[in-house]
């Protein structure tokens, strides 16, 4: 039977790995009220990126203590940044909890010139929600840590940070250039996802980027690709290519 996996709140020592962990608030009121967890039960934890087999060592209703026993082995999360524009919040945390699930090591989102002005105002307070459903999807989907929610961000910033050495812009004025073949040109390296990410992908709002906005991309060395002759909102323009990317660098 599958033990049930959770993704501690604090861990000791602070660095390196840990042997022991915790997990207080809704995490632990959960275990130890809907569970009845135990001193003595095993259960997985993720602690400093790091799964363990877990033994229960004391529970209340505001911290379970786990101590941690052997290092379970793990799949690294894929070394994609997703470039996110803001839309409709609905149908972008949707984007945000499909890409933890399928993987990516770190989301961005992008405020673009044609981004809604109320979206765009309001996205900074949705930021620590936006992370409260990527914690839930990862430990939904079984991954052993949880992608990075950067703050809302505009373009231009965004894009003079950027150092992932292959970025790749969806772009609806791209006719002939696939992702495939933008993917199939570029080298990867086979090791596991480092905070320093392999491929960035830039997924534009409703609307579309800007000719200002994709000549920016351009200066930055951006490669403008299609994904085929629909049009795809966004949501489904930011799986689609997370799934082809992921073929590319398993």
């Amino acid at each position: 039977m599958t033990r049930r996996r959770f993704i501690a709140d604090t861990w000791s020592p602070s660095t390196g790995h840990p042997t022991q962990a915790a997990l207080t608030g809704e995490q632990a009121l959960h275990l130890a009220r809907v569970l009845r967890a135990q001193p003595g039960q095993l259960f997985d934890v993720v602690a400093n990126g790091f799964l363990h087999r877990a033994e229960v060592a004391a529970v209340s209703d505001h911290e379970v203590l786990f101590t941690l026993h052997e290092e379970l082995e793990t799949d690294a999360a894929l070394p994609i940044h997703l470039l996110l524009a803001v839309f409709k919040f609905d149908r972008f945390e949707w984007a945000i909890e499909k890409a933890t699930e399928l993987g990516v090591a770190r989301i961005t989102p992008i405020l673009a010139r044609r981004t809604e002005k109320h979206l765009a105002l309001a996205a900074p307070k949705r930021a620590d929600r936006w992370r409260r459903i990527a914690l839930e999807s990862a430990k939904q989907s079984r991954r052993t840590d949880v992608p990075e929610i950067l703050d809302p961000t505009p373009l231009p910033t965004a894009l003079a940070s950027e150092s992932a050495p292959t970025r790749i812009l969806l772009s609806e004025t791209e006719q002939s250039l696939t992702l495939v073949s933008a993917l199939s040109s570029a080298s990867f390296n086979q090791q596991p996802a480092t905070n320093n990410q392999q491929l960035s992908l830039a997924i534009g709002p409703e609307g579309g980027w800007t000719q200002e906005e994709i000549s920016l991309f351009s200066t930055h060395a951006w490669t403008p690709v299609t994904l085929g002759p629909r049009i795809l909102r966004a949501e489904t323009a930011a799986i689609a290519a997370i799934a082809i990317a992921a073929a590319h660098l398993a």
